[in-house]
């Protein structure tokens, strides 16, 4: 069984990772009953994200063997000690040993070059070792799933400079990141910037990147969870929005863990749904929403084809975009997790949906990964993560470039990165955006998708990469 390292970084990352290890607990804990043979058994699932430690002799336990001490396969990370403190004061503190928190006490101001480039540097050789470290403790390492934020200074840009050092030191090793965007109304002024310089390392360093949204969290919160009230000061439900991302997490890597008819490394996600290496954006949406009971959530379907239908609704997404509007599909992929969903009902599903609700690039029509797991969400009698590969990813970076653009066109704020950063790393990150932003254009163009029009003047206009043509995904 292969082995996944969690790097969460800043605030928003430790609080993720830290919803994340008490969910995957609750989730192992669960399988275990009075009449289970595995009662308090280390087995294969477990190992893809613990160790088992025997105290004793301070010497790791292969599987399967009795629970002794379980350690998280996790490296924490943080300029400010406050979350990280806050952890080691949960009861989630055995999980971690003192090597794995790497943090300082001043923070990053939010500032993307004060993480990526002094931080970055003088943690260079403490962090390296680190993830050697746990590295080494893996017989079968798959992935490296990297948690931060879009809009700080410690999540972007520390979290990239992390991002670009696993690209050096484990090229072979797939690297999946999760990064939360700010919302259009944050509080953190230099935000367009942190982002726009975390996107450009984000497209040259991971293999897979799984965006999410505040304003899509809080949407699917106040939505689905009528035991979570958003609060009239504004205040949003972090713990629940958390949830959401760290389900994410342990849908995506369900299928590598337990067992099913179809299971999906996680390599092979970027493999099926990734033709071309930029463009490694996935939209992600899960049914139901990951919150417990019946009771509380009212995004519960009714039946499987109502499950299918509501992986493709805007209101099931992590990010604000129109797939079936705005873009069109270069691939899809789809993990259930299921005791009785038949191969024979996920066939038929998704023939209606390729027939009726969406639109594929002509060169891959059959551009679809599935995988199947047979072990349930905790809580929950079904799920289904959708990941869609989607040029409408490009409205997000519109979007960006043009927060960007107001604050940039001023050089506001700019004297805050020049001890760290030239004007010149600015230049070239709004030119990553650029080009992205065009290389999805030229995609749709090639599809259809533009009307006459805009194809006239994304010719007339633009300079567009050569994409080269795909006859199918393997």
């Amino acid at each position: 069984m292969a082995q996944n390292i969690i790097v969460q970084v800043g605030q928003c990352g430790s609080q993720i990772g830290c919803r994340f290890w008490d969910l995957a607990l609750r989730e192992h804990a669960s399988l275990i009953s009075p009449t289970n043979s595995k009662k308090c058994i280390y087995d294969a699932s477990m190992n893809a994200f613990f160790r088992n430690i025997d105290s004793t002799k301070n010497t790791s336990l292969s599987y399967p063997s009795p629970i002794h001490t379980l350690k998280a396969r996790a490296v924490l990370v943080d300029m400010e000690e406050g979350v990280l403190r806050s952890i080691l004061a949960s009861p989630l503190r055995d999980l971690f040993e003192g090597e794995q928190f790497i943090r300082d006490v001043s923070g990053a101001g939010n500032n993307w070059a004060v993480g990526n480039r002094f931080y970055g540097e003088k943690y260079r050789d403490i962090l390296s070792e680190e993830i050697r470290r746990q590295a080494e403790q893996c017989d079968s390492l798959q992935s490296f799933m990297l948690l931060h934020s879009m809009g700080g200074g410690t999540g972007s840009g520390l979290g990239t400079f992390i991002l670009s050092l696993l690209d050096e030191m484990y090229p072979k090793v797939c690297r999946i990141v999760t990064p939360v965007y700010p919302s259009k109304d944050d509080d953190v002024i230099t935000s367009p910037y942190n982002s726009v310089l975390a996107t450009r390392e984000l497209t040259e360093h991971a293999d897979c990147v799984i965006p999410v949204d505040n304003d899509s969290l809080i949407d699917i919160v106040s939505r689905c969870d009528s035991s979570t009230k958003i609060k009239d000061d504004g205040r949003r439900p972090f713990d629940s929005m958390n949830t959401i991302v760290a389900n994410l997490l342990l849908n995506l890597t369900s299928s590598s863990r337990f067992d099913g008819p179809l299971n999906v490394d996680l390599s092979e996600i970027p493999m099926n749904l990734v033709p071309y290496p930029r463009m490694h954006y996935l939209i992600s949406s899960q049914v139901p929403a990951p919150f417990k009971t019946s009771t509380t959530n009212s995004s519960i379907p009714r039946n499987i084809n109502q499950i299918f239908r509501d992986a493709l609704s805007p209101h099931f997404q992590t990010l604000r975009v129109r797939p079936q509007i705005d873009g069109v599909y270069i691939a899809c992929g789809m993990i259930l997790r299921s005791k009785t969903i038949q191969m024979s009902e996920i066939r038929r599903n998704i023939d209606l949906l390729k027939l009726k609700h969406m639109k594929f690039v002509k060169w891959n029509e059959d551009g679809w990964k599935i995988g199947l797991c047979v072990v349930p969400p905790n809580g929950l009698p079904y799920s289904l993560l959708t990941l869609a590969n989607n040029t409408c990813i490009k409205e997000t970076f519109i979007e960006l470039k043009e927060r960007f653009t107001s604050l940039y066109r001023r050089k506001a704020h700019v004297h805050h990165y020049t001890d760290h950063i030239e004007l010149n790393d600015f230049e070239q990150a709004r030119e990553n955006l650029n080009q992205l932003i065009e290389e999805y254009k030229q995609i749709e163009k090639t599809s259809g998708l533009l009307d006459t029009t805009e194809n006239e003047n994304l010719s007339s206009t633009t300079t567009t990469t050569n994409i080269p043509r795909l006859n199918i995904l393997s």
